[in-house]
């Protein structure tokens, strides 16, 4: 259940490693709704506070804190610090420092985990290269859109598969604006598929069913489908020809486990 609650925070009486911010936007994305299901991985300490994402700006520090000072902008180190608040307090290793001239604080509130997860995907699962085809569903989703710009910037094709509904023409039309090659619903894909093969080499699936299954045929040999989200709620289905004689893989990939790998923290 969500109630708005009032709590008074004591300022002057921050621990050493402790810092006050404001917060100044969050968003609220799929995963934060699944965490108040209770169906998400990270399940805080009840009560809480929600959201995972979100920029604030520092108020105070405590005495030890040398990495942040007053009126500097942060986002979040860890999920389930609870953003959706006015002001909070938080322990140091709890936060990033947002460097450099950037001071949209409503870009820096959804930088932590769509835009990064669409990077990540792009980046850690096969080398792409100008001209190589990455095809995903969910593709006006928030990751859809950042898939889409990126793939546009290093000069790699994206045919984008959406659900269908009214209009449909004119969602196909924005997502080629931002830089899609191919749009398709799902019917269409599926005819597509039936008639040629795409050679992707690449495949995000944030939907499951047999949503993901026709992406697995989209694959070229040696393929990798990654799935980062269940919108559907059904299991991820592969082709089962796709395994064997184009032998695709299948793998998964979350955010937050990324950040909490020890060896990203330089990348970071």
């Amino acid at each position: 259940v969500l109630t708005l609650s009032n709590k008074e925070l004591e300022f002057d009486k921050l621990e050493k490693q402790q810092v006050l911010v404001r917060w100044l936007a969050a968003p609220i994305n799929p995963s934060d709704i699944n965490q108040l299901q209770g169906v998400y991985p990270i399940k805080p300490n009840l009560p809480a506070v929600g959201g995972n994402e979100g920029c604030a700006q520092v108020i105070k520090v405590g005495s030890d804190v040398v990495e942040f000072k007053e009126n500097d902008l942060i986002v979040p180190a860890i999920s389930g610090i609870g953003t959706w608040c006015s002001h909070g307090i938080y322990d140091s290793k709890e936060l990033f420092l947002v460097e450099g001239d950037v001071k949209d604080f409503i870009f820096l509130s959804i930088l932590k985990t769509n835009p990064s997860t669409a990077y990540r995907m792009l980046k850690d699962f096969v080398n792409l290269s100008y001209g190589d085809i990455v095809v995903q569903n969910g593709a006006n989703s928030s990751v859809g859109h950042y898939v889409i710009q990126i793939c546009r910037i290093l000069g790699v094709k994206t045919v984008n598969v959406v659900r269908d509904r009214p209009q449909i023409e004119i969602l196909k039309n924005k997502l080629k604006i931002s830089g899609a090659d191919e749009v398709y619903t799902e019917e269409e894909f599926l005819t597509l598929i039936r008639s040629k093969k795409l050679e992707a080499k690449l495949a995000l699936n944030c939907v499951g069913g047999k949503s993901g299954m026709f992406l697995s045929r989209a694959l070229e040999l040696g393929g990798t489908m990654v799935t980062y989200g269940g919108m559907s709620k059904i299991p991820v289905y592969v082709a089962t020809s796709s395994v064997i004689f184009a032998n695709t893989k299948s793998v998964g990939f979350w955010m937050s486990r990324w950040y909490g790998m020890r060896q990203n923290i330089e990348v970071i």
